[in-house]
């Protein structure tokens, strides 16, 4: 028998029995009796076995699935030891989704794809022994984290562990084009480098000068940033991994380019074939002076790139456009044009109805948060990284004859749930941090320079958070409630210290900070007055009672930390980012990122396959109360529990806005009297609510339509955890 084989499978029907009520109860068990099914019909028969854990990793070796160097950095015995403690944790899948995910997605399988040759131990193992580098006791440490499941490394880290044959460890990647021929060119070569690689591409085309704008040498005139636009989604599409994944970007332009109509037009459904964008994402970076100009209700200029670059010797990008908007409106030099600002604000709460895009970078709120020296620009394929960059310049050759800082994000997870319950919460934060480090160490993405000049000058990392609304609902908390924004915010403080700890301990260790750390707040010990002049430790009862056993730091404690990191120094520029989570959180059988569940039971349409439905995590009598879907939840409360977050995350989160296209009668008062249909306005007051909690980015809007079908569900499978 062979996975080619396989007929007469019951696990299907057995899951499919959870959507049919049984005395209008959910029949839960048949999720067991579907994971059962699985594991004795589809995993046992068909994994291939050896006698010996040496024999097989002969076998692996010589056949070329294992990477030699992981192995023998260690002694056989300490190998043997580790399994042995694995298997002794007794882990299972709790669900079939779980276990579905895991073979179908992440086991390593025989070249023919007809046998298993790892199970979840397996996979466990290679995380660790590969990012702890032949270091036994960091290796223990990894894989006690992982097989407890309080960590998650990102999907390509941990798919792609220990492997011979690989793609890059790294999840996503962050470029920006300039205002030149060989700049675009060099561009639309980096895009189809990265997405050959893998993971998503994020690409700033906000410094091009605009259609119609003049090319001097030539007496000629630009094209704007559409046609480049089309030249990049087709190289995704050329690009993608030999078929194996689609090639994945988003293009980002700011609210004040001359172009930002075109560029939103063509994203929708009857813009004209020529220039209709179907496979790449929309951002737009948004500056304050948008949302203050929306307010009052008054026009708006958009200013031409290419002069706003003459005037200040720097790409567009990097004005600060809320500072000098004034200034630029009054210079005559400067090509501009005028629309109505609300009108802009309406056509992307359109688009956002119709599709889901565009992101929504608030690039004000990033760069004021930012510890950081330099400007932040643009986001990434799933708008949570949020890092400073430099621009490059190419000579005629495409050569860099000044080479700047482009990014690759390296990312990893917290489960809440488990991490909660971790015997000591720093030093399973450190066992994390340690484990990211490696990869952003190990990541050399040669093929574009700036890239790859970036990470080795910032280091930065990205620890984030699955599971959250499980632990609410598992607590008996309601979403959104006083008590759960009192934990988020305590959860990711506890997250921020302790990675800005063991930052600090490498550091000490390698004699070594990253790039400019001496220009940062983190040096001259600004960044710390937030946690030194007030105590953020919980004051309510409930959540006190949830970090009972969790030691948590008081201003005296942040006081040492800082001094610890003004003497000593960060070896990450970046430490924190919370990811959409997508698939891998079905794995550690916990809800996705920070957001609400959508269904108690979900419904996910896999290829080949049809559909598979997946409990809620710990849902049950108890439980159900807390578990509202988001569609049904008034997203405010959603903003407020990421803001709780996004006060001690140093970077961005993805965060999805969810809507029904017919609202429920009470949840927004501002309906009241007024049409139920989800309007542009609707959008508009939570985009500026979003705003006003100094949010950095909003994601997808999803849209619950009334045929019950979804608008902007589509995951980003490269770039999720």
């Amino acid at each position: 028998m062979s996975l080619k084989d396989l007929q007469d499978v019951t696990y299907y029907d057995l899951n499919n029995e959870i959507n049919i009520p049984v005395d209008g109860q959910i029949p839960l068990n048949k999720d067991q009796e579907a994971l059962e099914a699985f594991l004795r019909e589809n995993v046992r028969p068909n994994t291939k076995t050896f006698a010996s854990l040496r024999e097989r990793f002969d076998y692996l070796i010589q056949e070329d699935y294992v990477e030699a160097q992981v192995i023998t950095q260690y002694p056989f015995s300490f190998i043997e030891d580790l399994y042995a403690y694995l298997k002794a944790q007794n882990f299972h899948f709790k669900s079939f989704m779980a276990a579905y995910k895991f073979y179908a997605q992440y086991a390593m399988k025989t070249n023919d794809n007809a046998y298993y040759l790892e199970n979840f131990i397996d996979r466990v193992a290679m995380n660790a022994l590969d990012f702890a580098e032949g270091d036994q006791q960091l290796a223990h440490d990894l894989a006690d984290e992982i097989i407890h499941q309080r960590y998650q490394p990102a999907t390509p880290s941990f798919l792609s562990a220990g492997r011979a044959r690989r793609g890059e460890l790294v999840s996503c990647f962050l470029i920006q084009s300039t205002d030149d021929m060989n700049t675009i060119g060099r561009t639309i070569n980096s895009a189809l480098q990265l997405s050959r690689i893998g993971g998503g591409v994020g690409i700033n085309l906000s410094n091009l000068r605009e259609a119609g704008a003049p090319i001097k040498h030539i007496a000629g005139a630009a094209s704007g940033v559409v046609p480049v636009m089309k030249l990049l989604e087709d190289s995704f599409s050329y690009s993608n991994q030999l078929g194996q994944r689609q090639g994945a970007g988003v293009v980002y332009l700011s609210v004040f380019h001359p172009d930002i109509i075109a560029f939103l037009g063509a994203k929708k459904e009857n813009a004209d074939e020529k220039i209709r964008l179907k496979t790449l994402s929309l951002g737009v970076t948004v500056p304050d002076k948008f949302y203050q100009l929306c307010e009052a209700d008054a026009d708006m200029y958009l200013f031409s790139p290419y002069d706003v670059e003459r005037l200040y010797g720097k790409p567009f990008s990097y004005v600060d456009i809320t500072a000098e908007y004034d200034k630029l409106v009054a210079n005559p030099e400067v090509h501009k044009k005028q629309i109505k600002a609300r009108e802009l604000e309406t056509e992307i709460g359109k688009l956002q109805q119709e599709s889901g895009y565009p992101y929504i970078v608030n690039v004000d709120t990033a760069n004021r948060e930012n510890p950081i020296q330099g400007r932040i620009v643009m986001s990434n394929l799933c708008s949570e990284i949020m890092q400073v960059q430099t621009p490059t310049t190419y000579n005629n050759r495409q050569e860099a004859e000044k080479l700047g800082t482009d990014i690759s994000c390296n990312l990893g997870s917290t489960n809440i749930v488990n991490l909660m319950a971790s015997p000591d919460f720093g030093h399973s934060v450190e066992t994390m941090v340690r484990a990211l480090t490696f990869v952003t160490d190990h990541s050399d993405i040669d093929v574009v320079p700036s890239i790859q000049h970036g990470n080795h000058l910032a280091h930065t990392i990205g620890l984030g958070a699955m599971g959250l609304h499980s632990y609410f609902a598992k607590n008996h908390m309601m979403y959104g409630s006083k008590d759960s924004i009192a934990f988020t915010s305590v959860y990711f403080m506890l997250l921020n210290y302790w990675t800005l700890k063991a930052s600090n301990q490498i550091a000490k260790e390698r004699h070594e900070t990253f790039h400019n750390f001496e220009n940062s707040k983190y040096a001259d010990g600004s960044y710390f007055d937030r946690y030194t002049q007030k105590d953020w430790r919980p004051t309510s009862q409930k959540v006190q009672a949830l970090f009972g056993n969790i030691w948590l730091p008081s201003p005296d404690d942040w006081a040492q930390l800082k001094a610890d990191v003004m003497r000593d120094g960060l070896y990450h520029q970046n430490r924190m980012a919370v990811a959409p989570n997508g698939s891998i959180s079905y794995i550690n059988d916990t809800t996705a990122s920070l957001h609400p569940i959508i269904n108690r039971i979900e419904e996910r349409q896999e290829k080949k396959i049809g559909k598979i439905y997946y409990p809620a995590p710990y849902l049950s009598n108890d439980t159900m109360p807390y578990y509202k879907s988001a569609y049904d939840t008034d997203m405010r409360r959603v903003i407020d529990v990421y803001a709780a977050a996004q006060q001690h995350v140093d970077q961005g989160m993805s965060l999805t806005l969810f809507m029904r296209s017919t609202i429920p009668a009470g949840l927004y008062e501002w309906k009241n009297g007024r049409t139920d249909k989800m309007t542009t306005r609707d959008l508009s007051i939570l985009r500026n609510y979003a705003h006003r909690k100094s949010i950095k980015s909003i994601y997808y809007v999803r849209t619950f339509t009334d045929d019950n079908s979804e608008v902007g569900a589509n995951q980003c499978e490269s770039c999720v955890i």
